[in-house]
């Protein structure tokens, strides 16, 4: 341990230095925790992952360029939620299977 000095006066302003030194880390701790407890809550709010989307087209006149299976890594941040039904239509219709998570082969039309 590190050796303390022996007056009074520079002991008792170690004493200050080291209260103040703790409730930063105390009100630093506090921070974290609720930090914390937001993200926790966040995630639990979250509404859950779609099952099937539709990636929307460059612009708005553009037809969709794919359909993607709810957790696709490659959906475009142009992409909306559809459902089941919808995505199966736009199959249909002539709109592409993402070449990845194949919802063609997941929604049955596709055998693998």
């Amino acid at each position: 341990m590190t050796e303390l000095p022996p007056d009074l006066h520079r002991l008792r302003t170690l004493e200050t230095w080291l209260a103040l030194a703790l409730d930063d880390v105390r009100r630093a701790i506090a921070a974290a925790e609720r930090r914390e407890t937001e993200r926790q809550r966040g995630a639990e709010a979250r509404p859950p992952a779609p099952d099937w989307l539709l990636e929307l087209g460059l612009n708005r006149d553009a037809p969709p360029a794919y359909v993607h299976a709810g957790g696709c890594w490659n959906a475009a941040k142009r992409s909306r939620a559809v459902a089941r039904d919808e995505a199966l239509r736009a199959l249909a219709d002539g709109i592409a299977a993402c070449p990845h998570c194949r919802p063609d082969t997941a929604l049955g039309l596709l055998e693998s």
